[in-house]
C-alpha cells in the first residue's frame, strides 16, 4: 500500500451537498483577506469547519432483522409517547418517539432506520426554535417520511433548528429504502424523530450518543410493552 493510498483511506469523504458552501467560504476568505489579512485566517478556519460539517463517513449497518437503526448522529434528547406529525396522517393515537439531536459538530447525513417503501414525503414550513425543545416537533420547519415496513408504518421526521435553515431530502414517494440508506441531511444543527408503534421498547436512554446507520434504537422483534405504561417525556 502506497502513502497516497493510506491518505485516501484515512480522509473522510465530503458529501456533494457541501461543495458549493465550501467553495463560497473559501472564495470569501480570499476576497476578504485581500483587504484585511486577519479576515483570511478567520475565513480559512470557517472553511475548514464547513468542510468538516459536510463529512459523510462510511457506516457499517447491522443487518439483523427487526433492528431499528439511528437515523442521525448526536444524542438522544427524548423518548416517550407522542403524536406523529399531522400532515402524515400516520396514526390517531400516540406512537413511541425517539428524538436524536444533532449539534453543529455532528455528521448531518440522515439514514433510513428500517428497510421499507416510502409511502409519503411531506414538508411543512415553520419556526426555527431550539431543536432540543419538545415543542420544536410541532412548531419548527420539518420534513417527514412514512416508511411502510413489514412491521407496519414508521415515521421519520427531519426538524430544522435554531441555526439550521435548510432541510434536504432525496427520498421520493414509492422509493424502496434499505436500512442505513442515506435519504437526506439538515444544514447546521437540527434533530430527527423516529415514530414507532407504541408498544416498542427503545434500547437507548436519554443522553446516549448515537451514530447514524450503526447504533440500534430498538428491536421490532424484541420485548414489547403495554403502551399504557409509557408516558410522554
Amino acid at each position: 500500500m502506497t502513502i497516497i493510498d493510506s491518505i485516501r483511506k484515512s480522509v473522510v469523504p465530503i458529501h456533494p451537498e457541501g461543495y458549493p458552501f465550501i467553495a463560497l467560504f473559501a472564495l470569501a476568505s480570499v476576497v476578504l483577506g485581500w483587504f484585511f489579512a486577519p479576515f483570511f485566517w478567520i475565513g480559512l478556519f470557517l472553511t475548514l469547519w464547513c468542510t468538516y460539517f459536510f463529512r459523510d463517513p462510511a457506516r457499517i449497518t447491522p443487518l439483523q432483522k427487526g433492528l431499528v437503526i439511528s437515523p442521525a448522529d448526536g444524542i438522544v434528547s427524548g423518548i416517550g409517547l407522542a403524536s406523529p406529525p399531522k400532515e402524515l396522517s400516520l396514526s390517531d393515537e400516540s406512537m413511541m418517539r425517539v428524538s436524536v439531536f444533532m449539534n453543529v459538530f455532528n455528521v448531518h447525513v440522515n439514514r433510513a432506520p428500517l428497510p421499507g417503501k416510502v409511502r409519503r414525503v411531506a414538508y411543512k414550513p415553520g419556526k426555527f426554535l431550539n431543536a432540543e425543545l419538545d415543542k420544536a416537533s410541532e412548531y419548527n420547519e420539518r420534513n417527514s417520511l412514512i416508511l411502510d415496513t413489514e412491521y407496519g408504518a414508521v415515521g421519520v421526521t427531519q426538524i430544522a433548528g435554531l441555526i439550521a435553515r435548510r432541510i434536504v431530502c432525496w427520498a421520493q414517494d414509492g422509493e424502496e429504502l434499505p436500512v442505513g440508506e442515506r435519504f437526506g441531511l439538515i444544514r447546521f444543527g437540527s434533530r430527527v424523530d423516529v415514530y414507532l408503534p407504541s408498544h416498542i421498547v427503545p434500547t437507548v436512554v436519554i443522553g446516549q450518543t448515537m451514530i447514524a446507520g450503526e447504533t440500534v434504537l430498538a428491536n421490532m422483534e424484541g420485548p414489547q410493552s403495554d403502551s399504557r405504561a409509557h408516558r410522554e417525556q
